[in-house]
C-alpha cells in the first residue's frame, strides 16, 4: 500500500444491516485475522434505512458468538454513494441489493453476491434473510458466509495496496 493511501475495503450490504451483511462483516474480519490477512477493512450497510441506529439483530449476535465471533460495537446504517465508490469489493446478499446499489452508484463495477464466492453455491443464488424465521435459520445464514470466506480471501489477497 502507498503511503497515504487508504486499505482496500470490503463492504457487505443487505437489507436493514442487522443481520447478514454484520454477520459478513464480522466473519470475514475474524478470517482475515485468522489468515494473517493484513491492510483491508471490512464493513457492513443496509439498502434501507429502517434499521439505522438499531444494534445487530440479537439472533445474529447469539449465532456469532456461539461460533467464536465477535459481535460487539455493530450500529446498523443505510450505505452511503462514498461507501461504494470508496470500496474494492461491494458484496450484497441478494440481487435486489445490487440492484439498488447500481440505483445509488450507476457507474458501479465491483459488485458481487456473496454467493458467488462459495464454490458449492448455484451461480446466481442468494443468501436467504434470517430475519423472519428462527435460529436455526441464523445459523444457517452463518453457515453460507463461512463457506464463501475460503474463496473471498483469496480475491482480497489479490486487491492492489
Amino acid at each position: 500500500m502507498s503511503a497515504g493511501a487508504a486499505p482496500p475495503a470490503v463492504l457487505f450490504v443487505c437489507w436493514g444491516n442487522i443481520c447478514r451483511s454484520p454477520m459478513a462483516e464480522r466473519v470475514a474480519r475474524s478470517h482475515a485475522g485468522r489468515d494473517g490477512l493484513r491492510g483491508v477493512t471490512f464493513s457492513s450497510a443496509g439498502i434501507s434505512a429502517e434499521e439505522a441506529g438499531h444494534p445487530i439483530d440479537p439472533r445474529a449476535a447469539e449465532v456469532l458468538q456461539a461460533a467464536g465471533y465477535d459481535a460487539s460495537g455493530h450500529v446498523a446504517h443505510r450505505v452511503k454513494p462514498e461507501e461504494v465508490r470508496a470500496a474494492a469489493l461491494v458484496i450484497g446478499m441478494e440481487t435486489l441489493h445490487l440492484n439498488r446499489l447500481r440505483t445509488l452508484v450507476p457507474d458501479v463495477e465491483h459488485l458481487y453476491l456473496l454467493t458467488d464466492f462459495n464454490p458449492d453455491a448455484i451461480p446466481g443464488s442468494e443468501v436467504p434473510d434470517p430475519w423472519y424465521g428462527t435460529a436455526h435459520d441464523f445459523t444457517e445464514t452463518l453457515a453460507s458466509i463461512e463457506a464463501a470466506m475460503p474463496a473471498l480471501m483469496r480475491r482480497v489477497r489479490e486487491l492492489p495496496r
